[in-house]
C-alpha cells in the first residue's frame, strides 16, 4: 500500500496540474495568449495539444530506445514489429547518437512552441482570479511549467522506461524518431561536433565509434555541415543579441536590455549545469566510492547522491526536469523576437523573413547547442569536474527539494492512466527477465551501449537506480525481482 504521505502528495499535484490545465485552455479560449491573440483560438489549441503529444513521443521514445539496446532483435521483431522499424535502425553504427542529437533539438523546438501556443500575455485576466494567483501561476508560467512537465515529459518518461517494447510499437514514435534523424542529417546541430573534438582533445580520450572511418567524399560532406552550422548559430546568436539590445524580444516589460543579457546567459548556463549534471551522476554510478574524487564537494555530492536505498539518483531526475522546463521557458521569453508596431524588422530582413525569426526557431537552436549538447559533451569527459563545483551540489539539493514537495506526483497518476488506456505491459512479459533470457542464451549484450567521452546517451530514468546490494540480489536469486515487478504494480493499481 502507498503511504499516506504519497497519497496526499498525488491527490494535490494532480488537483495542482488539473487546475493548470484548465487556465491554459482558458487563457487559449480568451485569446489570452500570443499564438491565440496574434491568429486564433482555435489553432493555439490544436498547435499546443499537437506539441504536447509529439513531446511525449520524444521524452518517452528516447527511454525505450536507449533501455532497449542491449536486447537482442530475435526476441520482440515479431510480437513488436513497429518497434523493430526503430531499433534496427537506432542500433546500426552511430545512429542512437545521432538520433539523440536531433531529439534533444526537437525538445526544445517543442517546448518554444508551447509556450508561444499557450504562453500567457502581459495583463492576463482569468475568471476573477485574485492577483495572487494570477503572480503565482501565469506571470512566472508555473502553470505552462506544471503542464508540459507532467503531461508531456514525466508520465511519458515513466512508462517509456518500464514499457519499452510496447510504448514505441506504433507509427507516432517511429515518425518522431525518423524526425529526428532527419533533424541530425540535416546538420543544422553539426557545430556540436566541433564541441565533440574539442572536449576529446582537451580530455586526450579518443571518442569511440561502431563505424569505419568515412571517406573522402563523406569527410567532405561531413565538415561542410559542421561550418555551415556553425555560420547558422554565430548568426542565430547575432540576431538574438541585436533583439534583447533593442528591446524587441517578448521579454517582460521594464526590463533593462542589460539585463536581459545577463539573464539569458545565466539561463543557458543554468540549463547546461542541469543537462551535464546528469551524465556526470550517471558516469560515477558505476565508479567505486573510492573512485569518485577527494575534494569536498566530491564527496558531499556522492554522499546526498548515493546515500540510503538509492532514490535520491531517480528524485534528482525528476526535480532536474521541472527546473530545465522552468528555465526554458523563461530562455523562450527571453529570446523570442517581438517587433513592437511600427518598430523596423531585425537587420532590416523582409517581413517574412522576420516572421520566421520570430517564431523561436532560433532561441530553440541556441539553446540545444549551447545550453545543452556542448554542456553534456564536456560532463561526459569530466565527471568528477563536475562533481567539485559547489554550484552542482547546490543544484542537486534544490532538484532533490522539488521532488520532495510532490508537486510532479501528478505524472505518476497520468502514468497509471496512459499505461491502463493504452494497454501497456511490462518488457518482462515479452522478452522474460534479464536472468531467463541468459538462459535461453539470449542474454543482454551490454557492450552495445554507447556511453563515455563525446556521447550523450542517458540512461532511463527508472531502471537503472537501484542499490548495489539490491542489484546482487537480483543476480542470485531473479524470483526477487518478479516479487518487485508485482509490489509495482499493485501500486500502480491503489
Amino acid at each position: 500500500m502507498p503511504s499516506p504521505a504519497n497519497i496526499f502528495k498525488s491527490i494535490y499535484a494532480t488537483c495542482l496540474l488539473i487546475f493548470s490545465i484548465v487556465s491554459v485552455m482558458g487563457l487559449i479560449a480568451t485569446r489570452q495568449s500570443t499564438l491565440s491573440n496574434n491568429v486564433n483560438p482555435a489553432t493555439a489549441f490544436i498547435v499546443i495539444w499537437v506539441a504536447i503529444i509529439w513531446l511525449s513521443m520524444v521524452e518517452g521514445g528516447q527511454g525505450s530506445l536507449v533501455g532497449l539496446q542491449p536486447i537482442q532483435f530475435d526476441l520482440y521483431k515479431d510480437s513488436h514489429p513497429i518497434t523493430y522499424l526503430s531499433t534496427k535502425v537506432a542500433f546500426n553504427g552511430d545512429n542512437l547518437d545521432r538520433y539523440l542529437l536531433g531529439r534533444q533539438f526537437m525538445v526544445c523546438l517543442v517546448v518554444f512552441i508551447v509556450n508561444i501556443s499557450g504562453g500567457p500575455i502581459g495583463g492576463a485576466e482569468l475568471w476573477g482570479y485574485p492577483d495572487w494567483v494570477k503572480n503565482v501561476f501565469f506571470t512566472t508560467g508555473f502553470a505552462m511549467i506544471l503542464f508540459t512537465c507532467q503531461v508531456g515529459q514525466l508520465a511519458s518518461q515513466v512508462n517509456g522506461s518500464l514499457n519499452m517494447l510496447d510504448y514505441i510499437n506504433n507509427y507516432g514514435c517511429l515518425i518522431t524518431f525518423w524526425t529526428a534523424m532527419l533533424l541530425e542529417f540535416s546538420g543544422l546541430l553539426h557545430s556540436s561536433y566541433l564541441v565533440q573534438y574539442l572536449v576529446s582533445a582537451i580530455s586526450g580520450k579518443k571518442i569511440e565509434s561502431n563505424e569505419p572511418p568515412r571517406t573522402a567524399l563523406q569527410g567532405l560532406w561531413y565538415w561542410f555541415r559542421c561550418l555551415y552550422s556553425l555560420a547558422i548559430l554565430c548568426f542565430c546568436f547575432a540576431v538574438t543579441l541585436v533583439a534583447l539590445f533593442d528591446g524587441k524580444t517578448t521579454m517582460w516589460k521594464g526590463v533593462p536590455s542589460w539585463l536581459a543579457m545577463i539573464i539569458f546567459f545565466i539561463l543557458m548556463s543554468v540549463v547546461g549545469m542541469l543537462e551535464g549534471m546528469q551524465i556526470a551522476f550517471f558516469a560515477v554510478a558505476k565508479f567505486t566510492p573510492e573512485e569518485r574524487g577527494d575534494s569536498k564537494f566530491q564527496k558531499m555530492t556522492c554522499q546526498l547522491l548515493f546515500k540510503g536505498d538509492g532514490k535520491n539518483l531517480p528524485g534528482f531526475m525528476i526535480g532536474r526536469q521541472l527546473m530545465v522546463v522552468s528555465c526554458m521557458f523563461f530562455i523562450a521569453r527571453v529570446t523570442s523576437v517581438s517587433i513592437p508596431e511600427g518598430g523596423s524588422n531585425i537587420f532590416d530582413v523582409p517581413d517574412g523573413v522576420q516572421e520566421f525569426f520570430n517564431t523561436g526557431l532560433l532561441g530553440a537552436l541556441i539553446t540545444t547547442i549551447v545550453a545543452s549538447i556542448a554542456w553534456q559533451l564536456v560532463a561526459s569527459a569530466f565527471p568528477l569536474a563536475f562533481l567539485a563545483n559547489p554550484i552542482t551540489y547546490i543544484f542537486l539539493r534544490i532538484c532533490l527539494l522539488f521532488e520532495a514537495s510532490g508537486i510532479c506526483h501528478g505524472a505518476w497518476v497520468l502514468a497509471a492512466i496512459q499505461k491502463k488506456a493504452w494497454g501497456f505491459q511490462r518488457d518482462e512479459v515479452y522478452i522474460g527477465t534479464a536472468e531467463e533470457r541468459a538462459k535461453m542464451n539470449k542474454g543482454d549484450d551490454t557492450a552495445q551501449s554507447h556511453v563515455g567521452v563525446g556521447h550523450i546517451a542517458k540512461l532511463p530514468n527508472f531502471v537503472q537506480n537501484a542499490p548495489q546490494s539490491l542489484k546482487d540480489l537480483l543476480e542470485k536469486d531473479p524470483s526477487v525481482g518478479t516479487y518487485i515487478n508485482s509490489i509495482y504494480d499493485d501500486l500502480e493499481k491503489n
